[in-house]
Parts: structure tokens; sequence; C-alpha cells
């Protein structure tokens, strides 16, 4: 049995395994929600309601469109749109028809642009927004259809059934990697994995999820449909009977949720800072929020139980990847129950995923032993495109190694130490960087700790640390190092500790760690 069927073979997964109403054949549970309710608003398009069964007219539009351009089951389309109705319904169209999909994100370089539109592309599909110079020039020779005069305009009137053509087994679509690291990869997903995953099925929804969706009656829709991670709780608002409220720009945190009686949003880390600072000196009314989910990257436990004050019990921690989807959830009711002991967790595994702790040789190990985070759900990627050596090392009998390092405690929450990768090695001891940040952000004086390591004549490598204050407070750096010490011993201590103002945020919403290395004496970041 090859890693493709392993991962897809229904007796293998684990919802299966419970049971439950077999999955709808991706995305035809939205398509029937939506003709149940025409009437509801889908969307809230800068003030303006779109309603269910508008955007089916929108998707049967665009879908007349890709099928007169012979674009459907086996061929594949390069998406670019702005965070629109219309750019959702092509997005919905391109799967009701069994193209395969690429969503390209705004503000990819010329160079990954290239790479990605010279890799099996058939046709481009842009709105006005995404249309840009460096993308028309990366399509070369490739038909290029424009939303609206292409697919909307062209086809003014659809008439007939929306039925979802997409082959179970063929690859429904590749999400791109940020490619920080060189190139994009691909995360590639199945008609039938996309068909099983948690957000995108209703008749499967467990207590957990139905309660979860039951928030998201005006979800806060900003960023890129292009995001593993967005389709999953746009799915969950418009499945649950919710609007997806998509303001006129610029979005100013949080005063956007009181001028939009925001219900639900989901956003980074960084941006969960930015609100809470904000909120400490401004009286912004946040009560209609229900759920603020926050994920991308660890936060610390004070400024989590900080969030828990300044907005009430709303704030919901989450734990994924793109390769995965969402893997757990830390709840209010978690943080009510056991008040003293899963702050510093990312909560239990969500609906339908199992986590396995193990040990570099795949081992599962005791829960409390520290060790790589591996996971089995139903709508985990089936491989990195065109990458078998990538895909080897990460998929493994149906489980996914995340590279994260964590371990379980006897209640099933799951605790983060840090990347596999995100190490520094000191004369040939490897320490991970995570323990250092949570060491140094436990300090009172200190609000938020990164560490980098850079390379070190003495020592091999060396940690190099960043601290941003804690509001009205200046971190004694003697203090600092003397923490360290005496957590994680004197080899951790980091050789600098540079107090900083704000750290900077890569385009995924990241802090941006490449960044604070360039910041490093001696070193860039592309060291």
């Amino acid at each position: 049995m090859d890693m493709d069927e392993a991962l897809t073979r229904p007796s293998d997964r684990p919802s299966d395994r419970k049971g439950g109403p077999a999955a709808a054949p991706f995305p035809q549970a939205l398509i029937d929600s939506f003709r149940a309710r025409p009437e509801l608003p889908a969307f809230e398009h800068r003030s303006r309601p779109i309603s269910r069964g508008k955007v089916l007219e929108l998707i049967g539009r665009c879908a007349d469109g890709l099928r007169a351009a012979g674009l459907g089951p086996g061929r594949s389309v390069a998406v670019a749109t702005d965070v629109t109705p219309e750019g959702f319904a092509l997005l919905m169209a391109a799967y009701l028809a069994g193209c395969r999909v690429t969503g390209v994100r705004s503000g990819m370089t010329p160079a990954h642009l290239a790479y990605v539109l010279s890799d099996g592309i058939d046709a481009v599909v842009a709105d006005e927004t995404g249309a840009s110079p460096e993308l028309l020039n990366a399509a070369g020779g490739r038909p290029v259809l424009r939303l609206g005069p292409d697919l909307l305009d062209a086809h003014p009137a659809h008439k007939g059934e929306l039925i979802a053509q997409g082959r179970p087994g063929d690859i429904a679509l590749v999400t791109l990697t940020s490619g920080s690291t060189g190139r994009p990869k691909g995360c590639t997903q199945t008609y039938g994995t996309l068909g099983l995953n948690w957000a995108w099925q209703p008749a499967r929804w467990t207590d957990r999820t139905a309660r979860l969706a039951a928030g998201y009656e005006r979800f806060l829709l900003f960023g890129t449909l292009s995001s593993l991670v967005i389709s999953e709780h746009l799915a969950l608002c418009l499945l649950g009977g919710g609007t997806a409220v998509i303001p006129e720009p610029p979005l100013v945190f949080p005063q956007v949720f009181e001028r939009h009686r925001i219900t639900a949003s989901v956003m980074t880390v960084p941006r969960l800072y930015h609100v809470l600072d904000v909120l400490r000196t401004d009286p912004i009314d946040t009560s209609s929020l229900r759920v603020l989910l926050v994920a991308g990257s660890p936060l610390a436990p004070h400024r989590l139980a900080e969030a828990a004050r300044r907005l009430g019990p709303v704030v919901h921690q989450g734990y994924g990847q793109t390769e995965t989807g969402m893997i757990s959830l830390l709840t209010p009711d978690d943080m009510a129950e056991w008040p003293e002991q899963v702050y510093d967790s990312v909560g239990r595994a969500w609906s339908g995923v199992e986590i396995s702790v193990r040990a570099p040789e795949g081992r599962p190990v005791p829960v409390g032993t520290t060790g790589e985070v591996w996971v089995r759900t139903d709508s985990a990627m089936v491989g990195y495109w065109k990458d078998e050596e990538q895909t080897g090392e990460v998929l493994r009998e149906g489980w996914v190694r995340t590279r994260d390092v964590g371990h379980l405690d006897d209640r099933g929450f799951l605790r983060l130490t840090g990347r596999a990768r995100d190490v520094v090695i000191i004369n040939a001891v490897l320490y991970y960087t995570g323990a250092i940040e949570r060491a140094l952000a436990a300090h009172p004086d200190v609000d938020e700790a990164y560490v980098v390591a850079a390379p070190d004549e003495a020592t091999g490598e060396a940690a190099h640390a960043f601290v941003v204050p804690a509001e009205g407070r200046e971190p004694g750096l003697a203090a600092l190092r003397a923490l360290v010490a005496a957590e994680l011993g004197e080899a951790c201590v980091p050789a600098t500790i540079s107090v900083v103002t704000q750290v900077p945020v890569a385009a995924s919403g990241k802090p941006d760690k490449r960044a604070l290395l360039s910041r490093v004496p001696g070193t860039t970041a592309g060291s």
C-alpha cells in the first residue's frame, strides 16, 4: 500500500472508525446548505449584504465560464483574487468543476510566481486586484481569465444544478507555504480528504464543533482566501448559518470589532498583542465578541491571561498547520475549569484528530515525556506537490510529523516546547529556543521574548534574545540572564539580550525571526 492510499483509506481514519454519516462530495455540502436557505446573508461586503442565493448564482456563472474554457477534472487553475464574495464564488466553482486549484497570494515575489505558474498550471484566473503585472508576466503564454469580463460578464445567467464533479483521488488544492526558506512548498489535498475536513461537513460536526460554530454569527473575514486557516473558519461560519463580514479597508484593530459588531475572528499572536496594547488605554467596546481564536505562533501564558481578562471568556488558542488543518484548541471552558494548569498549553486534540508524541525513532513516549508531535486526521495533506523526499520525511504510515516538540499531560492537553528545527547547538549540545523564550517571558518585566541562533566562534552557535518590555517596565538584563540560568542552566543563557519596542512581523503574520537574526552583530538574515 502506498503513502497516499494509507492516508485516505477509510478504515485507517479516526472519524471513520467512530462511524457517522457519509461525507458529501466536496464542496457539495456548502452548495446544498446555501440552496436550503437562499435568503440568508452569506457575506456583508463593505456594508452590502450578499445572500446565499446570490452567491450560488455567482458560483454557477463562474462554473459556466470555467467549463467554457475547457477546465474541469484533471485540469489545473491558479487563482488570484481579493477577499470578496466573487473571489469565494470562483474558488467554489473551480472545486465544483473538479479542477486542481492553487491559491496565489498577493505579495509573492516574481521568482516565486514564475516557479508556481510554470509547474503544470493550465490557466490563471484573477480579479482586478490579483491581476498584477508580476502575475501576468509570470503567466507567460498560459491563458489568463479575468473574473469579471471572462467569467461573470460573459455568463450573465446560470441554469441547472450545481453538482460537485471532483474525483475523490484527484488533487483538489495546492496550498503554498511562505517560501521563506527558498521555493514555496505546495501542501496537497485530494477531493476525498477535503470532503472529510472537520469544518466542511456539518452532518459530521461534533458537539464541540457545533458550539464553536454558534459563535460565528458575524465572522470577520480578511487576509487571503488561499489560506487553509481562513478557509476552515469561513466554512464554519457559512455552514453554521453565519455571515462573513468583509469591511471597507483599512482594518483597524480592535475598533473593527465595535464598528461591525463582530462575533468571531481569527488572528495571529502579534495582532492580539496589538489589540491588548490598544485596550490598555482606549475604551473600545468588544462585547459583541464570542470567539477570538488566536494561532500561528506561541502565545505567552501571561498574555493569554491578560486577553481573557480584557476580552472576557471568548479567547481560544488554536494550534494547527497547513499540512493538517487545526490540531488542537484551548477553550474558555478549559481555562475556567483548570485556571492554574492549562494557560501554557494549546488545548486538547480537535474533533477527528489524534495526537501522538514520539521519540526520534518514531516510538510513542509516555504521557508527560517530551518528543516530536505526530498527528493523524482525515483531512491531512497527501503530500508536498512533486516533492517525494519531503513527503517521505513528513508522512509516516498515515501520520503527519509536525516537526514541533512538546508533551501531553494526563488530561490530554498539549504543551509545545519548540520547533524540532528551531534549536541552538552550543558546544555540540542541542537546546530548543522555545524553552529559552518561555523562561524569559515568565519575567514580570517582559511581555514577549524571541530567541534566534547565530554562529559563534567559541561555542559553534549562540543564542541571541530579543525582549519586548511589559508596559511601564524596564527589564534588568542581569536578572533575565539569572532567570534563564536558574531555569535551564548556564549554557542556555543568551549571548546577547536586546530590548526592543516591537518585533518585526513576516508576511504570514508571525514574528519574523529572520529579520531578528539580521540584527545580531556580524550576522545577516541569510546566514
